[in-house]
Formats: structure tokens, sequence, C-alpha cells
């Protein structure tokens, strides 16, 4: 189940991968279905880890489930916690690279390759944006971005 955020979270704390795939040199972006919660705000792949299991499994079963790709985990970056007005989400983020499949769209309504300067031009779910300056702080796509 995609980050789904849904009311039955009310008042919990949960934990979530994302999957920060580059492909290129551009990253990939989803955007949420309408009939979501948080709907049409962009974020990245993933969704609730299962009991019993570890975060790079769940990343790699969120995205073949969600987009039908395979992808190698290439590092992680540091967790990062969002308190939202009814719940609170900590996000275990991964940089990957796609290792096989094609993209479809089984719960997003849209996908977006960007380059990473353009990341931030989109409406993000909140807890995604913290990740966003994570990961340029520490990408090379973001480093030769900037240059």
């Amino acid at each position: 189940m995609q980050k789904s955020y849904s009311h039955d979270h009310a008042g919990k704390h949960i934990h979530v991968t994302c999957a920060i795939i580059e492909h290129k040199g551009l990253v990939l972006a989803v955007r949420r279905g309408p009939e979501m919660i948080m709907p049409l705000k962009w974020e990245f792949p993933g969704g609730k880890i299962k009991p019993d299991e570890s975060a790079e499994a769940c990343v790699r079963r969120e995205v073949a489930e969600e987009l039908g790709l395979q992808i190698a985990i290439d590092r992680k970056l540091p967790p990062s916690t969002h308190k939202y007005p009814r719940f609170t989400v900590t996000l275990y983020p991964f940089v990957c690279s796609i290792e096989g499949g094609e993209i479809f769209l089984h719960e997003h309504g849209a996908a977006a390759w960007l380059k990473a300067e353009e990341l931030l031009t989109l409406d993000w779910a909140e807890a995604d944006v913290p990740i966003i300056r994570a990961y340029c702080a520490s990408s090379v796509i973001c480093t030769r971005a900037g240059s």
C-alpha cells in the first residue's frame, strides 16, 4: 500500500520507506491520485513497513507493487520524521537505480522524471520536502545540477 496516510492512522506514528530513483541523471517523482489522502501531492514511491519486514525489503516490495520496477538500493539517507495534524510519519529514504521492469502506475495518477533542481518546483507532500533537501545535500546529481 502506498503511503496512504489513511484515517485509521489518526494519532499514530507510521513508518514508511521511499525510493529516490535515479535514471540517466533524472529523479522519479509520482503524484498521488485524487482519491488518496493528500490528493494530487507529489512524493517519492514507497509505503508502510510491515511487521518483521526490513526497510530495504519494504522499499523493493512497494516499488515493485506500485510501479512494476525492480530496483537496486545504492545508498540510504537518514530517516526524517514529520508531524501531520492527525498522525506522525517517519520516512526511510533510499537512493535507488532501476534493475528491470517498465513503469506502470498501479496507484498513482502521474509520474515525472525531473532534473534535481526541478524537484522542489512540484507540490510535494510535506514529509517529502526534507528528504529532497537531504538528497540534494548529499547527491552527485544535485551537485552537478547546481554547477
